[in-house]
């Protein structure tokens, strides 16, 4: 039986686990009935960072154009279009055991591409979820429903793997962002063109 978080809770993930090595990290989404004219392409990443909550470099930024990391700690499974069926959108595989030693937070969000182009916003997806499962043995650990009502914001940080006396935690975060990708990468601290 999974966790099921609301917003701000924080749960300990390896403690309870301690055979826990490698999770995939599953977020989902469905879009509203309405149509804003063109597709909703909806984006997973993962930030890993480093005791100052920051991007050591461009490199620790991995999504659908940097699909996994050097270490092979954190790897995106590649960019879903449509975000149509059921299940998971998309999926990034996180192995704790190789999570570099100067990264202390591993940060997951969700963006809308092209939003002002487009015209859409968080108001406009409904049922986002991030779970967390154990690859090991498919068991799903936590389970997080962005509840919350967006209505202009563009990006979502949605929960965060963080490390504690020397065990992970997951926090359910769930706080919006105006100015899509770009100012989530301004928050981590990545220079974006």
């Amino acid at each position: 039986m999974p966790i099921n978080l609301s917003k701000g809770q924080k749960v300990d993930l390896t403690k309870g686990n301690p055979g826990l090595k490698k999770i995939m990290v599953g977020l989902g989404w469905d879009v509203n009935a309405f149509d804003s004219g063109a597709d909703f392409d909806l984006d997973a990443a993962a930030f890993m960072l480093g005791a100052n909550g920051k991007c050591p470099t461009e490199k620790e930024f991995v999504f659908y154009g940097n699909l996994a990391h050097a270490s092979e700690s954190v790897t995106h499974m590649g960019d879903n279009l449509t975000g149509e069926g059921e299940g998971d959108d998309e999926q990034i595989m996180v192995d704790l055991t190789k999570v570099p030693a100067n990264i202390e937070k591993i940060a997951f969000t969700v963006t809308i591409y092209d939003s002002d182009a487009r015209r859409q916003n968080f108001g406009q997806v409904s049922n986002a979820y991030i779970r967390l499962v154990d690859e090991a043995t498919g068991a799903e650990l936590i389970h997080y429903d962005l509840g919350e009502d967006f209505s202009i914001e563009t990006a979502v940080v949605v929960g965060e793997l963080y490390k504690h006396n020397g065990e992970w935690k997951f926090n359910a975060i769930g706080s919006g962002f105006q100015g899509g990708l770009a100012a989530l990468c301004g928050h981590y601290g990545i220079e974006v063109a």
